[in-house]
């Protein structure tokens, strides 16, 4: 590889990694928009989260076209077309739904909006699945981690600005002198200009004279995981149905809402206990530890999101500060600046550094992008000094890291029991305890992904790709449970109902201990399975 090309490669990456801004902007602005949402259309808790149900389904139903596309022509779609043009096509798409958001809120309509997001994030699916394997060929193949993390951690950046931005953008900053009247239209000009810089991206890579990345991996046709993957479609689509299922029947909506996860549940076990008397036919799903990991994505995607999307409606009751939908912002950007502080932290392991350099910048680093979320929030006009404190909750997160040893199975285990810890400690407080409790769940959720993704996909072999792409669905988690919280805080109180990411880090743990079992059954050392990657 010649310098001047490494040079045009090295462009290419900073602009794809754009992409990466994009996801965890808008996937985070939602903490801000769902409790605005409530409050302009007057919704119940389950109707404001049906904004994750339906940007979260959007990765979902996008995953399965992929794969039952690729399934039926036996040939992988996305690589047929190249990733290039995967993403050229992802970003067009998320254009479009993201212009679509204009007329929807000019319509007034709730379910329109919805539709918007629905198509943003279909378009954000099929750049999740192009960009990681792109980055990856941009360069040398011993740096594609490197390039990942680098990636990530500009995800995370997306994910601290998009509360900031979002909330400016709604009801100005704290230094405004005149209050500012609060209208939904004041979303339009954000709408337009991220279609703007998603179309400009996309015009980008169309006249750039990039590699032509596609996959050497032979498609692999397995018949039976059709099954439990059509019923999990089933599920999803029972919480929209929700609503009018129970005008119908005259049963409580609740019931075909708890009713969803009962059902991808169902379509799992099955996927783990049927008798598989011809393996191939099932193909990753063969694997214990991959059916396991599936249900570990959905409950980690899950619980972080239902997290910060319901902890607009807690900070309105008065034992939790009583705050206005202006006066949130802070505290949901602490929440994905936690990932963002987690996965910098996480980073660090991915550089040739000697052992002491890497120990103190695993303790440096975290409070480095602390200061950064400070520094942020205090830029429009935010008084932080009562987020000072959160600085014990990272220094709890720091040892927790030098006692994982970066071990995927360690690290699981001991951040889903912190994970469990903080939530009760919420549950049983109120006031700024309960708050940074909550918050914390960001810092236990933050280095999760990587570590479940390598003790899902360990001993796979040519089932590896598929097995990736399952796990990737399984996004669909962050779909499901936030609803399922919503409809929970809707009979039993908000604050009640975050015993749900009780349950969701309770399984975490579980998946630790039992997968760890499933791979020595194997033969497969878990001590050395390495964690790399990030979501």
């Amino acid at each position: 590889m010649t310098k001047e090309t490494t040079k045009n490669y090295g462009t290419a990456l900073y602009t794809i990694i754009t992409v990466f801004f994009f996801w965890g902007f808008v996937a985070a602005s939602n903490g801000i928009f769902i409790p605005f949402c409530k409050t302009h259309f007057k919704l119940t808790q389950f109707e404001s989260q049906l904004i994750d149900f339906t940007f979260y389904g959007g990765y979902f139903i996008g995953s399965l076209i992929l794969y039952f596309a690729s399934q039926a022509s036996k040939v992988d779609i996305l690589n047929k077309i190249g990733y290039k043009k995967g993403i050229i096509a992802g970003l067009v798409i998320s254009a479009g739904g993201a212009l679509l958001m204009i007329p929807a809120v000019h319509s007034g309509s709730f379910l329109f909006i919805l539709f918007a997001f629905f198509v943003i994030a279909l378009g954000f699916s099929l750049q999740q699945t192009a960009a990681n394997p792109f980055v990856v060929a941009l360069g040398e193949p011993e740096s594609g981690a490197h390039r990942l993390n680098l990636a990530g951690g500009v995800n995370n950046f997306g994910g601290l600005m998009g509360p900031v931005i979002v909330s400016v953008v709604l009801f100005g900053t704290a230094n405004d002198a005149v209050a500012k009247a609060v209208e939904i239209s004041s979303i339009n000009n954000l709408y337009y200009i991220l279609a703007g810089l998603f179309l400009a991206v996309a015009i980008f890579f169309g006249v750039s004279k990039l590699p032509d990345v596609t996959s050497t991996e032979k498609i692999e046709a397995s018949s039976k995981p059709t099954g439990p993957l059509v019923v999990m479609i089933l599920g999803f689509l029972m919480v929209a149905a929700a609503g009018p299922l129970a005008n119908l029947t005259g049963i409580s909506a609740s019931i075909f809402v708890y009713s969803s996860f009962v059902i991808i549940l169902g379509a799992l076990l099955f996927g783990y206990f049927a008798k598989k008397e011809n393996s191939s036919s099932w193909g990753a799903m063969q694997y214990p530890q991959l059916v396991l990991g599936m249900l570990a994505i959905f409950m980690y995607v899950g619980t972080e999101v239902t997290i910060q999307s319901n902890l607009g409606a807690l900070l309105k009751l008065p034992d939790f500060g009583g705050l206005a939908d202006a006066d949130i912002k802070p505290y949901i950007s602490l929440y994905w600046g936690s990932m963002m502080i987690g996965r910098w932290a996480g980073a660090v392991s991915a550089f040739n550094l000697s052992k002491l350099t890497k120990n103190v910048l695993t303790i440096i680093v975290p409070f480095v992008a602390f200061a950064i979320i400070l520094g942020v929030n205090h830029a429009t006009g935010t008084n932080v000094g009562n987020l000072y404190v959160y600085g014990l909750c990272i220094a709890v997160m720091v040892l927790a890291v030098f006692i994982g040893q970066e071990k995927p199975a360690k690290t699981l285990a001991i951040f889903g029991t912190l994970g469990a810890i903080a939530m009760i400690i919420g549950l049983l407080t109120t006031g700024h305890v309960a708050i940074f409790a909550f918050v914390s769940g960001g810092l236990c959720c933050s280095i999760m992904w990587p570590s479940i993704f390598s003790l899902a996909i360990t001993g796979l072999g040519k089932y590896t790709s598929q097995g990736s792409s399952f796990l990737i669905m399984m996004i669909l988690g962050g779909s499901i449970i936030p609803p399922i919280q919503g409809e929970l805080a809707d009979s039993a109180g908000i604050h009640h109902s975050y015993i749900i990411p009780v349950i969701g880090f309770a399984y975490l743990i579980f998946f630790a201990w039992k997968v760890s079992g499933e791979l020595k059954k194997q033969g497969i050392d878990v001590e050395n399975i390495s964690a790399e990657g990030g979501h």
